[in-house]
């Protein structure tokens, strides 16, 4: 039977007699890897996949390169394509989300902790994550490796990158260690086996570690604030309180954290306290906001005893009257643990101080306290005083916060 005439004309059609326009506008949907698969089919894809502007697509999502870096490269997108994968392809997964959260970083940093920027230190080299793996003995995750090819963590200064904390009595710091610093703390004692450490506080030897291998209980990966077992007669028996589950999730979760304030700047520092947006209560002119912080280095599972910081701010209005200004005279708490049990405490004053609030202004202060369960809340009011009419007294809401320890992994020792 014969062939029908449209399918005579189809079959004779050929990839040489097709248009460039229509094949390009195909190519551009392919990824990278599908591009290069191109090259090695005809001569005819092979020239169209060399087309210039189609690869500009993949510079940008993948190498993050813009037109005025290509400007300066006077490279065309092919090229640079093509160079940069032959020094950074083995970590195209993770490169663009690393260096997207390194650029939105120092942007940050910039404008408000300027002085923290020029801690940071240039990038290293393949051949040195090389020499590390080598003196370890131990592979390093690629997410790791490829953060370090943008940035080597920083010096060991004060303050620290990775945020702070401070009490009355004590203050800490976090460093983000640079790849020979960390090489030089790599763990391979009972308790901490094949684990690097991340970050170094000068201050109280506080260190977040990653877990090289899964050994001693940890999976791989993992990143984590050590706890000693207090109650374990093995000393290497080791608590976790686990801070991320790979490099990637761990930085670019704090970075998001930093960049979008979530995290308040205090005298040109990131300090950790973590705000709840709903953690708000306005009694007449004056409004109170609480944000927590929990406190590894303070804290112990065996024995039960979590640590937990919290920031205050009380604020009148600026649209209230003069003749409202007040001062704090007492305050009011209600703590609850997470098994029910209630306590109690009444006293005058905050920390010591008894602030005036007038319009527009705002007083901040931190305190502390412990929980035996590794959870719980406070509520309460403080009671003022008005300045311009002392037999006036009236209590302003503090509204209920909750603190709860992060997830940890009791020692198997």
């Amino acid at each position: 039977m014969a062939a029908p005439p449209d399918m005579e004309l189809s079959s004779s059609l050929s990839l040489e007699l097709l248009p460039t326009d229509p094949l390009l506008l195909i190519l551009s949907f392919l990824d990278y890897r599908d591009l290069v698969s191109c090259c090695y089919l005809s001569r005819r894809l092979n020239q169209l996949s060399s087309h210039d502007p189609l690869w500009k697509r993949h510079c940008k999502k993948y190498w993050l390169i813009s037109d005025e870096e290509k400007s300066r490269r006077n490279q065309g997108w092919r090229a640079i394509f093509i160079s940069t994968y032959c020094d950074l392809g083995r970590y195209i997964h993770y490169y663009a989300t690393l260096k997207k959260a390194w650029d939105d970083l120092e942007q940050y940093l910039g404008q408000w902790c300027p002085r923290m920027i020029g801690s940071l230190k240039e990038s290293v080299r393949e051949e040195d994550l090389d020499a590390v793996e080598a003196q370890i003995h131990c592979k390093l995750p690629d997410d790791y490796r490829c953060s370090f090819r943008i940035h080597n963590g920083q010096k060991l200064v004060v303050p620290g990158l990775m945020g702070s904390m401070a009490l009355s009595n004590h203050y800490r710091s976090e460093d983000l260690l640079d790849i020979d610093t960390a090489a030089g703390g790599f763990q391979q004692r009972l308790g901490l086996k094949q684990c690097l450490p991340l970050t170094f506080c000068i201050h109280t030897g506080l260190s977040q570690y990653m877990a090289l291998e899964s050994v001693e209980g940890r999976n791989k990966y993992e990143i984590f604030y050590q706890c000693p077992d207090q109650m374990a007669r093995n000393p290497s028996a080791i608590v976790m309180f686990i801070t991320g589950t790979s490099y990637l999730e761990w930085f670019t979760s704090y970075v998001n954290k930093v960049v979008t304030g979530g995290y308040p700047i205090i005298r040109d520092q990131i300090f950790r306290y973590v705000h709840d947006k709903d953690c708000v209560a306005t009694t007449e002119d004056i409004t109170v906001s609480v944000s927590t912080s929990f406190l590894p280095e303070l804290s112990s599972v065996h024995p039960p005893h979590y640590f937990f910081t919290y920031r205050i701010r009380i604020e009148m209005s600026k649209d209230a009257l003069p003749e409202n200004a007040c001062q704090l005279e007492s305050r009011y708490w209600r703590i609850t643990n997470a098994k029910g049990d209630v306590e109690e405490v009444q006293g005058p004053g905050v920390v010591g101080e008894f602030p005036v609030i007038s319009p527009g202004k705002v007083y901040e202060y931190t305190s502390c306290t412990t929980f035996s369960t590794t959870s719980g809340y406070m509520e309460g009011y403080y009671t003022f005083h008005c300045l311009y009419n002392k037999d006036r007294f009236f209590n302003v809401t503090i509204p209920r916060f909750h603190m709860v320890c992060p997830t940890f992994k009791v020692s198997t020792a």
